[in-house]
This record gives C-alpha cells, sequence and structure tokens, in this order.
C-alpha cells in the first residue's frame, strides 16, 4: 500500500486531487490512497519533515505552499528552480525532489482546447506560484506578450524581469482597454466574496481580441471571471482541465506510468 497525498491550508479539503488520483489508482491496479492534508504555515517544515517519517510516497502541494515550501526539499527538478514554484514532491528514501507539474499541465490544457499561443498576446493575473508557471510557459511558447497584473509591483515586476512580459498596473486595466488572445486568471480568487474589488474590475475590463479566458480555480458556483467570458461571448475554461492534465504528469513522475489523459479528465468527470 502507498500514501499520497496533498499539502494546503484548509482549501486541501476542497480540492479534487483525492477524487482524481484515488479513481486512476485504482484503474491502474496500484494498491494506494491519497489523502489531503491541511497544514497550518507555522507547521509547513514539520509537515515536509513528516512526509521521510511516514514514507509518504508522493505529495502535491498547492497554495498557498508552492513557493515557501522549496527550503524544505532537497533538490528540485530544472524546471521547478527555473520557476521558483513546485506542485508535486516526488519521495525517493530520505531524499525529497520538487517538481514543477503545473506549467506542463497548464500547455497541455491548452493543446486540449486546440489553442495555440505562439505569436498571441496574453493578459495574466496573479504574483504567484501558479502565475510564475503560467507566465513563463506562456513565454516560452513564444507568446507576442505577456502583460502580467498584481497587486505588488515588487512581485509583478519580479516575474516580468525573470520569464519576460510586461508589468501592468491595476489601475491602467480601468482606464484603457488591453487588447489580448487569451485572459487568464492566476489568482486565488473567482467569486466576488473572495476578492470584491477584484471583481469590480473585472467586470469593467475591456480585452478586444480575447478568444479565451482561463480560470485556474474551479468550483464556484459564482465566477466573475466565467460572467465576463459569457458577456463577451468568450470561450471559457476553469481549472479542471489544467488539473487533471498537470495530475497526469505528476502520477508519471510517482509511479512511471504513462496513463492516457481521458483517464484523469474522465476521474473528474464522474467524482468516483
Amino acid at each position: 500500500m502507498k500514501v499520497y497525498c496533498i499539502l494546503s491550508d484548509e482549501r486541501a479539503y476542497r480540492s479534487r486531487s483525492p477524487t482524481i488520483f484515488s479513481t486512476v489508482l485504482n484503474r491502474a491496479g496500484i494498491k494506494g490512497a491519497y489523502v489531503p492534508f491541511m497544514v497550518a504555515p507555522e507547521d509547513l517544515g514539520r509537515a515536509i519533515q513528516s512526509l521521510r517519517i511516514l514514507n509518504i510516497a508522493g505529495a502535491n502541494v498547492t497554495v498557498p505552499y508552492k513557493e515557501s515550501v522549496i527550503p524544505y526539499l532537497d533538490v528540485l527538478s530544472e524546471g521547478a528552480n527555473i520557476i521558483g514554484a513546485i506542485n508535486t514532491i516526488v519521495c525517493t528514501g530520505e531524499m525529497l525532489k520538487g517538481y514543477n507539474t503545473n506549467a506542463i499541465g497548464f500547455m497541455d490544457a491548452l493543446q486540449h482546447a486546440d489553442f495555440d499561443v505562439t505569436g498571441s498576446r496574453a493578459l495574466v493575473f496573479g504574483t504567484g506560484g501558479a502565475a510564475k508557471a503560467v507566465v513563463f510557459i506562456l513565454n516560452w511558447l513564444r507568446s507576442e506578450i505577456v502583460y502580467v497584473v498584481g497587486r505588488h509591483e515588487g512581485r509583478t515586476s519580479g516575474i516580468v524581469e525573470q520569464f519576460g512580459g510586461e508589468a501592468t498596473p491595476m489601475d491602467r486595466l480601468a482606464e484603457e482597454a488591453i487588447r489580448a488572445d487569451i485572459l487568464v486568471n492566476a489568482t486565488s480568487a473567482s467569486s466576488p466574496d473572495e476578492a470584491p474589488k477584484l471583481a469590480e474590475l473585472v467586470s469593467q475590463l475591456s480585452v478586444p481580441g480575447c478568444r479565451l479566458t482561463l480560470d485556474l480555480n474551479y468550483g464556484r458556483e459564482e465566477n466573475f471571471w466565467r460572467e465576463w467570458a459569457n458577456r463577451h461571448r468568450v470561450d471559457f475554461m476553469d481549472g479542471l482541465l489544467p488539473l487533471a492534465y498537470q495530475a497526469r504528469r505528476t502520477f508519471a513522475l510517482w509511479t512511471g506510468m504513462q496513463v492516457p489523459p481521458e483517464e484523469f479528465i474522465d476521474a473528474l468527470g464522474n467524482g468516483t
């Protein structure tokens, strides 16, 4: 029996990762369990040490710990080191290695949607670990320009300096249109009660030329990104498809098995 887990704050209990991984483990004939662990910020280091003590086979890390977990790991993959954020830990004996499958999962989801970002213009909201993965892969796929929007000027400028793009103040969005082919929400907020000011800003957005709005969150009954897309007749994708594809990449790292992406997508769809 192998045990896998996801580490987060109280959001660990709302994650769909236990559903997707438990289903695919069962279908792949692997005796294993996948469980959510809620970890307080001050306990993160001890939680990571517990992976070794409890012989956990692998772990996912999600908001708010994708960046702060790094000092507690032994080594990072090349991609994780470049991006500066991880979402997957491979446990090999006492060795804990961090990987980032968010970036490649995001790319896979775009390919699934038949959306080619080469030469496109992108507008990305967020400055955390998820945003870093998105901005990195958009630049790597040769987007024409990536506008990065965040509340903190220093973090926004830091991402742009590291990966490329243009730091875009929020007040600029309220004053002028930003032409972009794709709008990506890489913040943790999608419903008005989570971020009232952001919801108000998004309601006033003018993004001529936008063909796809991709919200990396999921599970919100009210979603101001989806409402904006519907109002402007723009295709909308939530975070479930990127989740399925990044899970596939993570599963391969943990087990060495290449499972078809349809298995992960179906696991989310039927909830079993």
